[in-house]
């Protein structure tokens, strides 16, 4: 038995003259919590399919649970929460949730998915009468109700507020501590940051970064310079050595760098004291512009 829930090797899946996938290589260990990132196009749909049984890679290797991607799912082991797929409007959201605690064989109990769901307060709700964000809450919880090894999540928090995003996310880190293996592919780039233990970047189709967020951060040379100025001019700032971008919101100066000291040097020169600066490392999103903005992602 291998010691990783997923083992991606040497895959590639094309589509006609178009290869989604181009020799894609990554593993997930058991437990891990993992972000798939990449621009639209970049190839984490066509992976999670191919991890899903859904579709056969033209070559290369894939094992799930250490066996066949098709086997695992049909051994109940892998539960998947997509953004497509409608639930049964006639139907009330504690008999959904039963219904599929009951098809994997009701390893959890009722009580305990509809609170790791956060669906303990409209447990008697119709799904034709639930929000956008109470609905996804109800797929989170279906998933869930077979307490799989592996679970998948795409975009999972579309739609949810606050404070439901940060009951989703204790639970998946339950979940994971447990030791289920989650894999999820979102554009909220913070929840990556915060939740995922490594994160796989795509782009056409080839990894192009693997590693814990802290690492993938580090490849961005940007830097951003964070000041009070009692009368920010926009087209000065522009002008600053090693500016890149500016944000100005009424004093408050936002610049984004790959020469933050020459900046912070010539905007002291300029014009004096600064009140409440700050020189921070780049974010993920510029560490993902970054590593995918050469070549044409499919």
């Amino acid at each position: 038995m291998t010691a990783d829930a997923i083992v991606f090797r040497d895959v590639v899946k094309r589509f006609g003259d178009v290869t989604a996938l181009n020799r894609t290589d990554f593993a997930v260990a058991k437990g891990e919590v993992l972000a798939m990132l990449g621009p639209n196009g970049a190839g984490k749909s066509t992976a999670v399919d191919l991890l899903l049984g859904l579709r056969k890679p033209d070559e290369g290797t894939i094992s799930v649970l250490g066996t066949d991607p098709a086997k695992a799912v049909s051994q109940g082991r892998v539960s998947a929460m997509l953004q497509r797929g409608s639930l049964p409007a006639g139907a009330r959201v504690a008999e959904i949730v039963d219904l599929s605690r009951r098809l994997y064989g009701s390893v959890r109990s009722l009580d305990e998915v509809l609170g790791l769901a956060g669906l303990d307060g409209i447990a008697k709700r119709r799904a034709d009468a639930l929000s956008g964000g109470q609905a996804q809450r109800v797929r989170f919880g279906m998933a869930l109700a077979g307490k799989p090894e592996l679970l998948f999540l795409d975009e999972p928090t579309v739609a949810l507020d606050v404070e439901a995003r940060q009951h989703f996310w204790r639970s998946v880190q339950k979940v994971a501590a447990e030791g289920t293996t989650v894999v999820f592919a979102t554009h909220y780039l913070d929840e990556a940051d915060e939740n995922a233990d490594r994160i796989v970047v795509l782009n056409s189709g080839v990894v192009v970064a693997d590693g814990p967020p802290s690492t993938i951060k580090a490849v961005a040379t940007v830097r951003v310079v964070r000041c009070v100025l009692d009368e920010p001019d926009l087209n000065d700032l522009q002008g600053l050595p090693g500016v890149v971008s500016v944000e100005v919101h009424g004093q408050e100066v936002a610049l984004r760098c790959d020469d933050a000291d020459s900046t912070v040097a010539e905007m002291y020169a300029r014009y004096g004291k600064l009140r409440d600066i700050q020189v921070s490392g780049a974010g993920l999103e510029d560490a993902l512009l970054a590593l995918t903005s050469s070549g044409d992602a499919r």
